[in-house]
């Protein structure tokens, strides 16, 4: 298949949510161009986890096998690019233009863009970031069981990833970087489950290789521990959702119907960059109905 051909369907980002949307297409027998350019989220993760059938491999490993039995079928095409652009035309086909200057026209386009971790300006933390530098208990807590762990986080946020990780360590400290913001039941909460409070601002994390050793605080109090959850707010990792006219929900997420369409016709969207649940089986989830209401949505139209 040629990248100059009007295609079915365009799959803007060619990790787990765009390989599992494009192997339910494939099976359909629907033609198809992955559009990556080679930079997943969470390339530094040393393994994943919570993923049956694969749990403990690399992400590059499960994602290189993804792709090459996505592959394997004969209309799914794959270019290394990243696409800049995208829009409808009055014809109801959708244009993407690449970095490179490519221009592909398709009658469906799905986004599995992903999305951008903006990491706080903490010496050393980008480094530990995927490693143990950690976001989901889910994801990455057994592997720190029992062993002294802290949370960046305030709030809400910080209760809520508390009660999570205290059922697999009692070694338990919240960092709050300020004046705690709880209340008197919260704190109850705390005390009772023995989660030691610091609020004082995080400035440096001593590593080797991304393993964490020490925290070190403004005041210069330093924390020894194995792993550090921290809640970090985020971007869509690309605007072609706004390019599109797609509405984000107040969280910032690509909003998406329970059949993964966005409130424009013709364009659905899959895995973290419309979805809180982030993990490696959620996004295949994801992407694999993605797959099956767009082949339903092409059959419709044809039948």
């Amino acid at each position: 298949m040629e990248h100059k051909d009007i295609v079915d369907v365009i799959i803007i980002g060619g990790s787990y949510a765009g390989l599992s949307a494009a192997m339910a297409l494939g099976r359909s027998l629907r033609s198809v161009i992955i559009i990556d350019d080679g930079a997943p989220c969470n390339r530094q993760t040393p393994h994943s986890h919570n993923f049956l059938t694969q749990d403990g491999q690399t992400p590059s490993e499960i994602s290189a096998l993804g792709k090459k039995q996505v592959l394997a079928y004969p209309s799914i095409s794959w270019l290394t690019d990243r696409a800049i652009a995208a829009k409808r035309s009055v014809d109801a086909l959708f244009t993407v233009k690449t970095k490179s200057g490519k221009s592909i026209q398709a009658k469906k386009i799905i986004l599995a863009t992903g999305i951008h971790d903006k990491l706080p300006d903490i010496e050393g933390f980008s480094a530990c970031w995927g490693i143990t530098a950690i976001h989901c208990p889910y994801c990455h807590g057994y592997e720190f069981r029992d062993e002294p762990t802290a949370i960046l986080a305030q709030g809400e946020r910080a209760m809520h990833l508390a009660s999570l990780v205290r059922n697999l360590t009692p070694q338990l400290t919240i960092i709050t970087g300020e004046k705690a913001d709880f209340d008197a039941a919260q704190l109850a909460k705390l005390k009772k489950n023995n989660v030691s409070l610091v609020e004082q601002e995080l400035t440096s994390i001593s590593h080797q290789n991304g393993k964490i050793e020490t925290l070190t605080f403004k005041n210069g109090d330093q924390l020894a521990v194995k792993a550090l959850y921290a809640a970090v707010p985020f971007s869509q990792s690309s605007d072609l959702h706004q390019q599109l006219g797609c509405d984000e929900n107040d969280l910032g997420y690509i909003k998406i119907d329970n059949f993964q369409k966005t409130n424009v016709p013709g364009v659905y969207a899959c895995g973290d960059n419309s979805a809180m649940m982030r993990s490696v089986a959620n996004a295949i989830y994801s992407g694999n109905l993605t797959g099956a209401m767009v082949n339903k949505e092409l059959v419709d139209e044809q039948f």
